[in-house]
């Protein structure tokens, strides 16, 4: 049994297990056509691909790192992904290598967590008292720890990533990060608005509003 039949057998059953928001998608970079790499994939609805599609990113760099004969990437797991529609995927990748130590599947592992992220922000609304205690912030050995702290209590504050965010949340998340002083911190506006994906034209006019 080949290596890409077991690769296959097994992108099933992961997709069977975990249900319909699991992607499973396998590239051939030893095909005739690399840019047409995805030889196999389990619900490629979630990214909207299918067999014939070309590489991502991990894979262009695969490849790259392939013929200039460079060391193989080590696999990647649980990292996060957007996708062009706006879901949130947490992702992991595989390198499977051939008998002589060459690069051939790539195995990719895609779930769609964007529901999982409202279910979670949903939950925790639901479960926290009305007349809770402020929670005492975590002691910070600089400025620039703070401010990444500062920067989540702004998303935890309006419950949802960044990447679902419209406007208002946006200024929500803004407008807490003043009131709690980030901007005091030398550079912070240049990092908060790389963060929301904004330009700083737009952050100031987002701590302006209804002011």
């Amino acid at each position: 049994m080949g290596r890409l039949t077991i690769l296959k057998q097994i992108a099933h059953d992961l997709a069977s297990q975990f249900g319909p928001d699991c992607e499973i998608v396998i590239h051939d970079l030893k095909t005739q056509d690399p840019e047409h790499s995805i030889v196999h994939i389990e619900n490629g609805h979630v990214t909207n691909r299918t067999i014939g599609d070309g590489p991502s990113n991990a894979v262009f760099d695969a490849i790259r790192k392939q013929k200039k004969h460079q060391e193989i990437p080590e696999d990647h797991a649980g990292y996060l992904m957007k996708t062009s529609d706006g879901k949130i995927l947490k992702c992991s990748t595989s390198y499977i290598t051939d008998d002589d130590g060459t690069l051939h599947y790539i195995f990719g592992i895609n779930y769609d967590i964007t529901k999982l992220t409202m279910i979670e922000s949903a939950l925790h609304s639901l479960v926290t008292p009305v007349n809770k205690e402020e929670k005492p912030r975590e002691i910070t050995h600089n400025v620039n720890d703070l401010l990444d702290h500062l920067i989540e209590e702004s998303v935890a504050l309006v419950g949802k990533p960044v990447a679902l965010m419209n406007k208002e949340d946006k200024v929500t998340a803004i407008q807490f990060l003043n009131d709690s002083g980030a901007f005091l911190i030398t550079k912070s506006g240049d990092k908060v608005a790389n963060y929301f994906g904004i330009s700083k034209y737009t952050l100031y006019s987002y701590i302006d509003v209804n002011k």
